[in-house]
């Protein structure tokens, strides 16, 4: 489980992290950087992308609030 009881400014995630902490799954996080909606914020040992916790959460938010929308028929 993730703990977002951290300092989600400067804290880094994985994209498994970040996919758990947005309840998506990794290709959805992997998607959101693609489209720009997430910027890497550094890498791991392995080279690995990792995310603000805060970015992720704000790509998430986006995302949710984009597929709200409702549009009306011309």
């Amino acid at each position: 489980m993730v703990d977002l009881s951290v300092d989600l400014q400067t804290t880094l995630w994985t994209v498994g992290q970040a996919a758990e902490a947005a309840q998506v799954s990794p290709n959805v996080v992997h998607n959101w950087r693609y489209r720009g909606h997430l910027k890497v914020a550094g890498r791991d040992r392995k080279d690995r992308p990792m995310f603000r916790a805060i970015d992720v959460i704000a790509a998430e938010k986006a995302t949710r609030e984009r597929a709200r929308r409702t549009y009306q028929a011309a």
